[in-house]
């Protein structure tokens, strides 16, 4: 068929917009890859901060190797499991496409992969930041009394097999997203997760020497609260390529909207938080409220994209109340969670997907909640078969002396303040 010089144009005109949408749509996945990648540093600043300065180089130690294992993991087996294609072994519950990164040549990894909105790799590494978070959130939990040698193992272990198998149950097309379950950008499959991996990890270790006694909780306060508070602004920016990443797109509509109640759900969640941690303890906590952030992040992340601002204030206002119900109630049946992980990344990351179920139209309750049971059972299962398996081999708990002296100088041999004598008898 002939084209006129004015049809021609229009023709070259849709593949030049097509081009530079695909270009833009790339370089939003890239810069909230980027975004994600600072969450690392929230974690590792937080961390530090709501723990004691004797196992500051500890924790900064774990976060920086969680990433280095998380990436790893995922370029060898990790995406290819949790996007196997068609390779399904055990249907829709296990599959895999093969070890190491397999780019399509030329447009199909590119302007042709996955409808145009980005490209193979840009696929990857988001997804692989992804993947690190999910062990970043144990780390927290076990914090001050765990072994490296053993945490190190169980990591590459959780995030290199179970997390992406878990994951491709809903977002590589398993038999989660068959039901039409839910999870915009991880409250289940990250968050949780991690949560439930966590779970086993502070159950099978037992509280830090110190933390219980007589009966009674002691509080042990971290060393840096300005570190924490730092920590947590990171995390919170991070989380808007965390939410506003998994648009997969640079569309205005969705990503502006993804912004927005990711913002409200946060400061819903502070403010709950405060007002419930003050009524409890008669003084405004700032502990309580920093987690109280974090809660209505994760309460918003399965559903970011689907409910409106009003169900966003809602949704974060219920974290906000959750978290600190939830710290408290750790506490009291002796579960110790040094920040907090439990509370913010499993109970919270569990109502965000039962809220998706409550808010979103055209989403099952009844769907959402199997999927709640079913990644609960395999992931904590999972992580605390390694666990124990590793505490009748290797150990996963220092020793009390190592402990009460800090993992700093015993795991490392190096001080995290030079100059300072820090030692607790805690």
């Amino acid at each position: 068929m002939f084209l006129g010089i004015s049809s021609v144009k229009a023709a070259e005109s849709n593949v030049m917009l097509s081009e530079q949408m695909f270009t833009l749509n790339n370089l939003w996945i890239l810069i909230a890859t980027v975004l994600v990648f600072i969450m690392h540093l929230g974690f590792a600043t937080l961390e530090a901060g709501l723990t004691r300065a004797k196992n500051c180089v500890n924790i900064l130690f774990k976060n920086v190797m969680t990433v280095a294992i998380g990436l790893l993991t995922f370029a060898l087996v990790g995406f290819n499991i949790m996007y196997p294609g068609n390779e399904w072994t055990i249907v829709k519950w296990f599959g895999f496409a093969g070890f190491g990164l397999n780019c399509p040549e030329g447009a199909a990894g590119l302007i042709n992969y996955n409808g145009g909105n980005y490209s193979y790799y840009a696929d990857f590494i988001f997804q692989g930041m992804f993947a690190a978070t999910a062990a970043t959130i144990i780390s927290g939990a076990v914090a001050e009394r765990m072994k490296l040698t053993s945490y190190l193992i169980f990591c590459t272990l959780f995030v290199g097999i179970v997390y992406p198998i878990v994951g491709s149950w809903g977002w590589g097309g398993g038999w989660l997203s068959d039901l039409g379950f839910k999870d915009f950008a991880g409250s289940a499959f990250v968050h949780s997760v991690g949560g439930w991996g966590a779970l086993a990890g502070v159950m099978l270790l037992g509280p830090r020497s110190g933390k219980y006694v007589l009966n009674q909780s002691k509080a042990i306060m971290g060393h840096n609260m300005p570190l924490a508070a730092i920590g947590v602004f990171m995390l919170w920016m991070g989380w808007f390529g965390f939410n506003g990443g998994s648009v997969f797109s640079a569309d205005p509509e969705a990503l502006s909207l993804v912004f927005v109640t990711t913002t409200m759900s946060a400061v819903a969640g502070i403010a709950t938080a405060n007002i419930t941690s003050w009524i409890i303890s008669k003084k405004p906590d700032l502990s309580m409220v920093l987690n109280g952030c974090l809660a209505g992040l994760v309460g918003i992340t399965a559903c970011a994209d689907a409910v409106t601002v009003n169900e966003s204030l809602i949704i974060g206002a219920v974290s906000g109340v959750i978290v600190v119900l939830a710290v408290l109630g750790f506490d009291k049946v002796r579960l110790d969670d040094p920040v907090g992980a439990l509370s913010v990344h499993l109970v919270c990351g569990t109502w965000s997907v039962l809220a998706t179920g409550i808010f979103c139209e055209g989403i099952s309750f009844a769907t959402q909640l199997i999927g709640v049971v079913v990644i609960g059972i395999v992931s904590f299962a999972s992580a605390y078969a390694i666990f124990g398996v590793l505490k009748v081999t290797l150990g996963i708990r220092v020793h009390k002396e190592e402990e009460l002296r800090g993992l700093d100088i015993g795991e490392h041999g190096l001080e995290s303040y030079s100059g300072f004598q820090i030692f607790d008898c805690q």
